[in-house]
């Protein structure tokens, strides 16, 4: 993995997404959280990435504490800007499982992309990480809420963030793939987020975000890279989850023809579903999520995995991927 020491330029080639820990899908007690984290830092990961949207604070609050246990030269730490956590008051004792979230809905997520709204972002989202130095902060779904007004105010007041020394680098992190083109062209980014459009299953990225990307030197952090759990297991299931619906008949053609493949070249499917993103030059580093720890270790060791430059072409010639990956 790289050496976080050259970052922005060399971000360590695997990252933590600390979604899980804060309660994505099912809860997590502090222990168990804490020993998710150690195996990802004892598997050698020393990127994490967090947002106050991740369980409405309890992310980055778990991730902070146990970050503050390691030297602080030793990782690279990105969060997220866009969202403001406030007071619920229509909280009744419920849960966020609308968003996914296992935990009590006593806050809201109020949007805030002004100059105020993102240094306040930035400053409370230290508070909660309990770390002064973020390295990293992107954008978090600006799309969802008005990307004409991000283009306009909160992307400009990243930059000054950034040239005040409050961040080392900028972004955006999105699933959206006209935003992410939008962004790179219209701002001063450092690296992106790719959510899920630059996988081993689809790659709508390649289209425009790649291009853009490679024209402003701008760097990707792939993200989402199992596409929902589809290419999370060397069998996937017919009946797997694809974003917020069904799997589509033709996606899963294509997911039985890329499995097949892998298995021609006796390479595991998510150690490909790993190390697909990397083949493009401008993909510097895959973040991956984990709710057990056996699941950071194993996906370490996918990432170390030796793949024969045999498959990507196999896979390329089948037009499974583009033939430049």
């Amino acid at each position: 993995m790289s050496s976080p020491e050259a970052f922005p330029l060399g971000i360590p080639s695997l990252g933590y997404g600390a979604a899980n820990v804060g309660n994505l899908f099912r809860a997590l007690s502090d222990d168990e959280a804490w020993a998710v984290l150690d195996a990802a830092w004892d598997s050698g990961i020393r990127y994490f990435d967090t947002a106050p949207h991740y369980g409405l604070g309890l992310s980055e609050r778990r991730l902070g504490a146990f970050l503050q246990t390691k030297p602080r030269d030793e990782f690279v730490l990105s969060t997220k800007a866009g969202r403001l956590l406030r007071p619920n008051p229509e909280h009744a004792g419920g849960l966020d499982t609308a968003n996914e979230f296992h935990v009590p809905d006593d806050l809201q997520r109020v949007w805030a992309f002004s100059a105020d709204g993102i240094r306040t972002s930035l400053d409370e989202s230290r508070e909660r990480l309990g770390i002064e130095r973020i390295d990293l902060l992107y954008l978090h779904d600006p799309e969802r809420h008005d990307l004409d007004l991000a283009l306009a105010e909160a992307f400009p007041a990243m930059e000054q963030l950034r040239a005040d020394d409050e961040v080392a680098a900028i972004g955006i992190g999105s699933m959206v793939a006209d935003a992410l083109a939008a962004a790179v062209r219209s701002a001063d980014l450092d690296l992106i987020m790719v959510a899920g459009r630059y996988t081993l299953l689809e790659q709508p990225a390649a289209v425009d975000v790649l291009p853009a990307c490679r024209e402003t030197g701008t760097g990707i952090v792939a993200a989402s890279v199992f596409n929902s759990g589809l290419l999370a297991s060397n069998e996937p299931r017919r009946d797997g989850r694809y974003e917020y619906g069904q799997l589509p008949d033709a996606l899963w053609d294509r997911l039985v023809r890329i499995a097949a493949v892998c298995a021609d070249h006796g390479v595991p499917l998510p150690a490909a579903a790993i190390q697909f993103p990397l083949q493009a030059a401008e993909v510097q580093s895959v973040v991956v999520g984990g709710s057990r720890p056996a699941q950071l270790q194993q996906n370490a060791e996918y990432a170390a995995l030796e793949i024969p430059a045999a498959l990507w072409e196999h896979l390329a010639s089948e037009r499974l991927i583009p033939a430049t990956a």
